[in-house]
């Protein structure tokens, strides 16, 4: 029939439902077929009749003339109903009318007299599917997902599967606008704030996440702050992946809140991943220079792994050998002849004020990051 949203392309010439199949060779000496009966004569009249009806409702659907289609499509049925295709054609006419309860009659007495007739189940899975298009133009999309599904046991096809995703996902998003509710939400993040001031922080998640779900990104302009006191909660939790994924969703977010790089720099650093927080801290003092708990948690950091990369449970051996690497690197080596890194180094071993003004420059700051992985240079 009429295919595509219930009859974008020409309608279907195949009768009976039945599937083309390849004429096989003719038989050796056939004997002479049986004459047929009056009776006979009469039906295949018929059928031949109805098939010219079909013809014509075709043509008269590619010219858009609907109401002379309607016409030649019933007279084909009032003749003979033993082809559902003359069913799946007038439900496609109906659909291109916006008469999407006239489609849905035809595609199920189709469906029916498809299977009374035991036609070809892809027949009946386009009459399934086009009943589906129908409910989907009427906006009852739980009713045309579960029509789809029904076509697609029938007969398992991209087209119909595509219709499938796309009406569950267009639900999905009716069902998350339908929940929308931005008083809500703030309720809930009330909770959530009460309830980790108090320790309670699975609550929290809870009122959190509550609160992300009534005011997503497209009402909400603060959700990175939702997604930057659940990150809090995980790590408060020990939930340590969950909190990271939180903090970089606050980042993404919003970029210019600093409180992100924090959260994610601390998380980093409880990981133990401190190139990572070192990063981190970076991008958030680009943010803000002068912010006091990015610079804390960027020396913290530089101490730890300092302790993790800079020769603690080293033997003297194990240490000189990872110098000998390190200076063998272009890069350690420009650093050390470096007029600038010199005298840094020298205020780090006797002028420790000198040294903390050092390491509020991030070019020189990344410099001692290096050393300090190198095992060349020990801080604290």
């Amino acid at each position: 029939g009429p295919g595509g949203a219930g009859g974008a392309a020409p309608p279907s010439s195949t009768s009976n439902g039945s599937s083309d199949r390849a004429t096989p060779p003719p038989k050796q000496s056939e004997p002479e077929a049986e004459p047929m009966s009056q009776e006979e004569q009469a039906t295949a009249k018929q059928k031949a009749d109805a098939q010219a009806e079909k013809e014509l409702g075709n043509a008269a659907y590619k010219k858009k003339d609907f109401e002379a289609a309607l016409q030649h499509y019933g007279k084909a049925l009032e003749l003979y109903d033993g082809d559902i295709s003359f069913l799946t054609n007038r439900a496609a006419v109906h659909f291109e009318m916006a008469d999407y309860d006239a489609t849905i009659k035809d595609c199920e007495a189709a469906v029916e007299r498809g299977r009374e007739l035991r036609a070809d189940f892809k027949m009946v899975a386009r009459a399934l599917t086009r009943k589906g298009n129908a409910l989907v133009k009427k906006g009852d999309l739980p009713a045309a997902i579960a029509t789809y599904n029904k076509a697609l046991t029938e007969h398992r096809n991209a087209d119909t599967l595509a219709r499938l995703q796309a009406a569950e996902k267009a639900l999905k998003q009716q069902q998350e606008d339908a929940y929308v509710d931005m008083d809500k939400s703030n309720e809930e993040k009330e909770l959530g704030n009460a309830d980790f001031k108090a320790g309670r922080f699975p609550e929290a998640v809870k009122h959190y996440t509550e609160a992300m779900k009534r005011g997503p990104a497209r009402v909400n302009p603060e959700l990175h702050k939702l997604y930057s006191n659940r990150a809090a909660c995980y790590h408060k939790l020990g939930a340590f992946p969950e909190g990271l994924k939180d903090a970089e969703e606050c980042i993404k977010l919003e970029p210019t809140f600093v409180k992100g790089y924090i959260r994610k720099g601390g998380l980093e650093f409880v990981m133990k991943d401190y190139d990572a927080a070192l990063v981190t801290y970076g991008q958030g003092l680009k943010v803000e220079p002068d912010n006091q708990e990015l610079k804390d948690g960027e020396r913290r950091t530089i101490f730890a792994l300092n302790q993790s990369l800079g020769g603690e449970g080293m033997t003297d051996e194990e240490r000189k050998l990872k110098q000998q690497k390190a200076m063998a690197d272009p890069e350690i080596q420009q650093i050390l002849t470096d007029p600038i890194m010199r005298q840094v180094l020298d205020d780090f071993s006797q002028d420790p004020a000198a040294a903390q003004r050092h390491l509020k420059q991030p070019e020189i700051m990344a410099k001692i990051q290096k050393l300090v992985k190198a095992g060349i240079v020990k801080l604290g």
